[in-house]
């Protein structure tokens, strides 16, 4: 039929001068009027913006899932257009390919597309000829101004053939018409060319998403205002899909508490559920609607782990399909989906109401898949979800995790995880896994029957014969346990045993259950342990403290040690941290925390003990950098605020009462409990002996020596004696008796000692020296072993009490030389509670011309103190020790050197000795060259 003239559509939409379409029927006014848009709509610039450089490429694209709010942006843009606009629905496009031609080419002319006869119109519905196709692209090709043609649910064109014509139109038009599809589905056109030649504008989710502040603002046209952090999380939940956000806005406007509405509310008792319901679930096929269904128990799943709930073998295509319809399944790459939020809520509604009980079933499923497939932290969730708790331990011990539950970032999820794990089932990996939760909290009393029945099964199950399963809940997951499996259980049960010596203060026991830990290590496969460095960190870390309780310090600092400088590792970038992971046979694991691996509190810990071998070796300045480096690896950049009473805390207020500074070392006692401290389990008898040491010394120092004797005598409940925590609590009871004039009982205590401890010794002396006894104190001051270097709070107080016994024996000169040795030494490191301590004898001998200039200023009164106090600049300690690369870099700026000339000298590129620079000016808390000379030099590194 040829059109020669074009009459104005009567209210039915129809042509009053003939028949529209092929099949005589009127044309419908509706398929050609642009939407209107509601009260509440919410215009949106930058879409806006992004849509007028359309006019620049032949092609548009507007995709997105059902409710993205694409048919309402482009008829907002339509309606600002004043080149004309055509519009048309393609909702007939099943109907043939000459009526969907007939449509638009209406489309064309109510726009005001004058079109001549010759053009014409399709004949028959099914078909239209190529010929008419070919005047209409010479037609549009030869207009001056360019026509705008819309087509809104394009993705209703599903005939190839149709896509071909529009394309060879489109080609053919040049530059006399602009297309624009707002579709749900990738369009059946050849983007990939126009992408090539920069020749298609594309609008997708992402950028149809709303923003914070659009979402914002399209709340406050439903009369709610809300803050910004209640308007990301419905963002969170909603991902910016503008019909959630309309529809749960348009709901809370009926609630008499909208904002706690939008907070709680769920989705598939909403009207959200009903629009997902009706335009995506239901308008899946059955094999579909199914698959939705099951893998919604899921965060998120790869085509093979889909397959395992579905019991088929068609989720990638379904999955790649549904993607492309924008069907709300995200790509997250790496053949790895995930359900859009909400449509997830609802689908997990649905199939509770559909299938009563399938949910449990699908999560045994899915962890029996992501047991041999995937990340161990899925693999848990699922089980637990499932209730098979069987399982879920024989994941986490088999895979060498159990660890995991004792330190690092993963702890505490993993304890709430298993918190509700009931008593039963009985088996060695949930044994396991209670005696871990149990001595973690430092509950022997608990932990020890769980680790002592899952010891007595491991030990007996390598010499049992292979059983099939019997029917138990986890058998899906394999008949036995294989080799590796049973070595990790094994392992991780001597780990637990080596934690369970250390609390109950059995050195012994503790080294015996690492030297079985080591063997074992030799049966697990070397990848498990790569995966895990937590457990040998953990081994370590136990069994140093083990080592420190018994006395064994040299050991004890290599265990140590062996952790702190092997436990720095790269931290995960946030990058890293969101990367989906492959499915792969080969197990994959989910990056940790970014920036705090899982050896990270050990290695607090570690450095913590580490300074408290320092303190007891008398090295007050030591200890207080590696405390000060734990807290500062724990996140505290200032140490200003030191939190905790764990071992670091509890050195720094032992190093404050060294100095004398006792409302510091006060308050330090009584910071409250911080997880930044690197603290130890309540049990562990390191700290409870620390703890009752220092409060001791401080209440000595405050002068209530009732309070420091009762403190010191303070019971640690410890299978084996500390030689080091007796010495000490005797050395500070042994202060009181002085203090109080029994000079008798101060000797007694010290002397009876085992051992010879060089602080104790020297207490000894000061106590013979009280009582009269002059060559009993230099036969005690005469049995300290020489040690290569002494620490300065051990020579310090040794050359004290030298000096007053050679006072005693008139040598004036020797004592004025000792003490003056005594204050060069204690200087560096500002320890003046050994001179309060040393009696009378010694402030007349301070305030001499010959020895004041050494106390002034931190010792006695200066120039800067006219209140009476020691004042002392005093620049910020280190955070920790510089490394051997770094003292080389020093030296030689000290000696005047560029950069150049040290990186020379080096051997290393400039770029390397800037790096070490500025590592050592953070350690030196300066920021200059000569600022971190003059440091070094304060503290003696150069």
């Amino acid at each position: 039929m040829v059109v020669t003239t074009m009459g104005v559509p009567d209210e039915t939409g129809a042509d009053p001068l003939g028949p529209a379409d092929p099949c005589g029927d009127p044309f419908l006014r509706t398929r050609f009027a642009i939407p209107t848009l509601p009260v509440t709509y919410l215009r949106r610039d930058r879409l806006l913006g992004h849509l007028d450089l359309a006019p620049a490429a032949p092609l548009t694209v507007v995709g997105g899932a059902a409710g993205a709010g694409k048919t309402l942006l482009v008829a907002d843009w339509a309606a600002t257009r004043r080149t004309p606009v055509a519009w048309l629905t393609a909702q007939m496009a099943d109907k043939g390919r000459g009526t969907f031609w007939a449509y638009l080419l209406q489309a064309l002319r109510l726009a005001g597309v004058t079109l001549s006869a010759e053009v014409g119109l399709p004949a028959e519905a099914g078909r239209v000829d190529d010929a008419l196709l070919t005047r209409l692209a010479a037609e549009l090709s030869a207009r001056e101004a360019p026509v705008t043609a819309v087509i809104d649910e394009y993705d209703r064109v599903t005939d190839p053939e149709i896509a071909d014509q529009l394309e060879f139109v489109l080609r053919h038009a040049d530059t006399g018409v602009r297309l624009v599809l707002v579709t749900r589905t990738e369009p059946l056109l050849p983007l990939h060319r126009y992408r090539a030649a920069g020749a298609v504008t594309e609008i997708r989710n992402d950028e149809l998403a709303f923003t914070p502040e659009e979402a914002g603002d399209l709340l406050a046209l439903h009369g709610l205002r809300l803050p910004p952090d209640e308007i990301g999380a419905l963002l969170a939940r909603t991902r910016g899909w503008a019909a959630g956000l309309r529809l749960s806005a348009l709901a809370a406007q009926g609630e008499r508490d909208p904002r706690s509405y939008l907070k709680e509310f769920e989705a598939d008792r909403t009207t959200i559920g009903d629009y997902l319901i009706a335009e995506v679930l239901r308008r899946q096929r059955a094999e579909t609607q199914d698959l939705l269904l099951r893998i919604s128990v899921l965060d998120r799943f790869c085509p093979a782990l889909a397959d395992a709930l579905t019991g088929r073998a068609d989720a990638e295509l379904i999955l790649t399909a549904l993607h492309r319809e924008n069907a709300f399944v995200e790509d997250l790459g790496h053949s790895w989906f995930r359900l859009h939020p909400l449509f997830r809520e609802i689908l997990r509604a649905h199939l509770r109401a559909r299938h009563p009980g399938l949910e449990t079933e699908l999560h045994r499923r899915a962890a029996a898949w992501l047991r041999r497939h995937g990340p161990l932290v899925e693999t848990l969730e699922h089980a637990a979800a499932a209730g098979d708790w069987a399982a879920a331990a024989d994941a986490l011990v088999g895979d060498l995790a159990l660890g995991e539950l004792l330190t690092g970032p993963r702890a505490e999820p993993l304890a709430a995880l298993f918190a509700a794990m009931g008593p039963e089932p009985r088996t060695p990996a949930t044994d396991l896994v209670r005696a871990a939760r149990a001595l973690s909290l430092g509950d022997l009393d608990r932990g020890l029957p769980h680790l002592e029945r899952a010891t007595r099964e491991l030990e007996g199950a390598t010499n049992r014969p292979p059983q099939k399963p019997n029917g138990l809940a986890h058998a899906p997951y394999q008949e036995q346990p294989a080799p590796a499996e049973t070595a990790a259980a094994r392992l991780g049960c001597a780990l637990l045993h080596v934690l369970a010596a250390r609390l109950a203060g059995a050195p012994t026991r503790a080294e015996a259950a690492a030297r079985r830990a080591e063997g074992l290590k030799q049966e697990v496969p070397g990848r498990l342990l790569d995966r895990h460095p937590e457990l040998t960190a953990l081994l370590r870390a136990h069994l140093g403290a083990a080592r420190l309780w018994a006395g064994r310090f040299t050991p004890a600092r290599a265990a140590l040690t062996a952790v702190t400088d092997h436990g720095r590792t790269t931290p995960t970038t946030s990058a890293q941290a969101r990367a989906p992971e492959p499915a792969s046979p080969v197990r994959t694991r989910t990056p940790v925390a970014p920036g705090r691996p899982s050896t990270a509190q050990v290695r607090e810990e570690c450095l913590a003990h580490l300074a408290l071998l320092d303190h007891l070796d008398g090295r007050p300045g030591r200890a207080e950098r590696k405390a000060l480096a734990a807290l500062a690896a724990a996140d505290h950049t200032d140490p200003s605020v030191l939190p905790g009473t764990g071992p670091a805390t509890l050195v720094l207020a032992a190093v404050a009462t060294d100095r004398d500074e006792l409302d510091r070392a006060e308050a330090l006692l009584d910071a409250p409990p911080d997880a930044a401290d690197a603290r130890p389990p309540a049990r562990d008898p390191v700290a409870q002996a620390l703890h009752a040491l220092v409060t001791a010394r401080l209440l000595l120092a405050r002068g209530d020596t009732e309070g420091a004797l009762e403190a010191a005598d303070r019971t640690v409940v410890a299978e084996e004696s500390s030689p080091w925590a007796e010495a000490h609590a005797a050395l500070v009871a042994a202060g009181a008796h002085l203090a109080d004039g029994r000079p008798e009982l101060a000797v007694k205590l010290l002397t009876e000692l085992p051992g010879e401890d060089p602080l104790c010794l020297v207490g000894a002396a000061q106590a013979e020296l009280a009582a009269g006894r002059t060559a009993q104190a230099l036969d005690l001051l005469g049995r300290i072993r020489p040690q290569h270097t002494p620490g300065p709070l051990i020579a310090v107080r040794s050359a004290l009490v030298e000096a007053e016994l050679a006072g005693v024996e008139g040598d004036r000169e020797a004592r004025r030389r000792l003490v003056a040795q005594a204050l060069r030494e204690a200087r560096r490191d500002r320890l003046r509670r050994p001179f309060k301590e040393a009696g009378p004898w010694l402030r007349p001998l301070l305030a001499t011309p010959a020895l004041r200039p050494l106390a002034e200023g931190w010792l006695l009164p200066g120039a800067g103190s006219p209140d009476g106090t020691p004042v002392v600049p005093e620049p910020p300690p280190m955070i920790e020790e510089l490394s051997g690369r770094e003292r080389d870099v020093l030296v030689r700026l000290a000696e005047m050197m560029s950069t150049e000339e040290i990186a020379a000298d080096l051997f290393v590129s400039v770029n390397t000795v800037k790096t070490h620079l500025k590592s050592a000016y953070r350690k030196l808390g300066v920021n200059r060259r000569h600022d971190a000379v003059h440091r070094a030099r304060e503290l003696g590194l150069l």
